[in-house]
């Protein structure tokens, strides 16, 4: 029964997340957003709502590892397994203004996470910090790219803003439900079988919240929109910090597990720090992103041996 939960749980999320942000965008354009933006906010942000909705409920359910090892995973998830991905099927070209801006705000989030996780708990104030730091970085981003926004192609799940506004709700509530089924399937899981919270939360729940990220960079990829692929994962890694953790926090401070500390947030700052250096030579390459699939894979590994 819990192995059907966590199943039902982790489809509930894809197909949760898949209609909340084809609702998403479908609103986005019809306000004339950039490519770039609705990468960053609509698309990054939208398909971290199974990650804000699981690590709530994680912490509310009294389970604050599988909160901070879900965002943790995720970040991690998102960079070297679904950008790999993308970049293995087609280049991921990487804007140097727009990147740097984007780019810093990551690192900067990535730090404030780290230095929380040293501390030994992610407490209100921090999650406060985070949450003001989110803020900031909205408003700059809408209005210094909303004057050069540049139209988007048409997209086949283009629909009627009432259908959107459908799709944006049920696959909410849906994400919603779904949450709930993964978390009390996983820590059940985890007691069984011997594998911490933290382990559960950072491999099945991250990489199972993380498949909306995939989906939609994939398909970005595919079909040469570089901009959503690339803002997507950016914005997904910048939400699932300060927005996801700084709204968990705020209504339950988060303990941290000792693994977390001294192994998974560094390899959350090695990734972030990878992206970046990518972003000198304008581009994810093919190889750089089979490299990234594939220390993701020794990562994982690591982690359930």
């Amino acid at each position: 029964m819990n192995i059907l939960f966590v199943l039902g749980g982790l489809l509930g999320l894809v197909l949760g997340g898949e209609y909340l942000v084809r609702g998403a965008v479908a609103l986005a354009q019809r306000v004339g957003l950039s490519p770039l933006v609705i990468g960053l906010t609509v698309v990054g942000f939208g398909t971290s709502a199974p990650e804000l909705v699981t690590s709530v409920q994680a912490a509310l359910l009294g389970a604050p590892d599988i909160a901070l090892g879900n965002v943790v995973g995720s970040n991690i998830a998102n960079i070297l397994l679904i950008l790999g991905l993308a970049a293995v099927i087609a280049p991921v070209a990487i804007s140097g203004r727009s990147f740097a801006r984007d780019g810093t705000v990551m690192l900067a989030a990535s730090l404030l996470c780290l230095g929380t996780v040293l501390l030994g708990q992610v407490d209100r104030l921090a999650g406060g910090v985070a949450l003001v730091g989110l803020a900031a970085y909205l408003i700059y981003t809408f209005r210094s790219d909303r004057s050069g926004a540049e139209p988007m192609e048409p997209l086949p799940d283009q629909a009627p803003s009432w259908l959107a506004l459908v799709w944006l709700l049920g696959g909410l509530l849906l994400t919603i439900l779904s949450a709930r089924f993964l978390i009390t399937g996983a820590v059940a899981l985890a007691q069984a079988v011997g594998l911490s919270e933290a382990v559960i939360g950072l491999t099945i729940v991250a990489v199972g919240t993380s498949m909306p990220e995939l989906v939609t960079s994939v398909i970005a990829a595919r079909r040469g929109q570089s901009d959503v692929a690339l803002g997507n994962v950016v914005g997904s890694n910048i939400f699932n910090i300060l927005g996801v953790l700084g709204i968990t926090a705020l209504i339950q401070p988060v303990g941290v597990a000792a693994q977390i500390a001294t192994l998974d947030i560094w390899v959350m700052l090695v990734a972030t720090v990878a992206l970046i250096a990518c972003a000198f030579g304008g581009r994810v390459t093919r190889g750089q992103g089979a490299l990234f699939a594939l220390a993701y894979v020794a990562y994982a590994a690591v982690l359930l041996v």
